[in-house]
């Protein structure tokens, strides 16, 4: 049977005025807000991920990797006079990392380290975490500075953060050296933290999953649209008006 390839309806709707950004070269990132029928801007701030420090566990450096994306990403915004303090802009940065035995498996630097991760990951379980921050006005800030300076309020107002993070476990089948070399040659491990991608090539890999699959692959959708309708800056298409 023939695929239908037709444009879906949209599921979801940015709160009027709204603005979206998001702060990630991902394509999957960019696919997923595409397929809730959410338009958005794209920034990558380049160098804007920091290293893992001596000892830092997985969960609390994604959190602190995601940060730092997203107040890069505002950095630029503001040099371009697009800051925060100009509409209701919202900055959704993530990060995702491959953690084993306590360590934070990155992307790999060369053909030869990728084949190094997939053969420790082989035949085991390793966790895959992955954090989301979002950057917004606050404007109960910005009421406050109103009240205290007698004008609007907008040198008080700052970006509320909200950052949390998700964590899946995944256990690869124990796939012999050839097969792994076999994928290392595509390249696709090449820029992918753990060194593969559950939604391409690299599924096969996978024998199975515990947790959120959009973790896997690099967004916690459900904890974010969630947390996107509780904040009421996102909206279901479609939903009756109430009078």
């Amino acid at each position: 049977m023939a695929e239908n390839h037709a444009p879906r309806p949209a599921l979801f709707s940015l709160a009027p005025d709204c603005r979206l950004v998001l702060a990630s070269a991902s394509p999957r990132r960019r696919q997923f807000l595409a397929e809730w029928g959410l338009s958005f801007e794209l920034t990558s701030p380049a160098g804007a991920e920091p290293s893992p420090c001596p000892g830092e566990l997985p969960d609390a450096y994604t959190r602190r990797a995601a940060l730092a994306k997203a107040h890069a990403a505002a950095g630029l915004l503001a040099g371009k006079a697009q800051s925060l303090l100009h509409g209701k802009n919202i900055i959704l940065a993530a990060d995702t990392v491959v953690a084993v035995d306590g360590d934070i498996l990155g992307k790999p630097r060369d053909r030869q380290d990728a084949l190094n991760m997939l053969t420790r990951l082989s035949g085991r379980g390793h966790e895959v975490i992955s954090a989301v921050c979002l950057l917004l006005p606050d404007t109960r800030q910005a009421a406050t500075g109103a009240t205290q300076t007698g004008n609007t309020g907008s040198a008080a107002l700052k970006p509320e953060e909200l950052v949390f993070s998700d964590t899946s476990r995944v256990f690869f089948h124990p796939w012999p050296e050839p097969v792994l070399r076999a994928y290392v040659a595509t390249d696709e491990p090449c820029d992918k933290a753990g060194a593969y991608a559950i939604q391409r090539q690299g599924a096969f890999l996978v024998d199975r999953v515990e947790g959120s699959w959009s973790t896997v692959v690099g967004l916690p959708v459900t904890q974010l649209a969630a947390l996107l309708l509780e904040r009421g800056l996102i909206l279901p298409v479609g939903e009756p008006e109430t009078e």
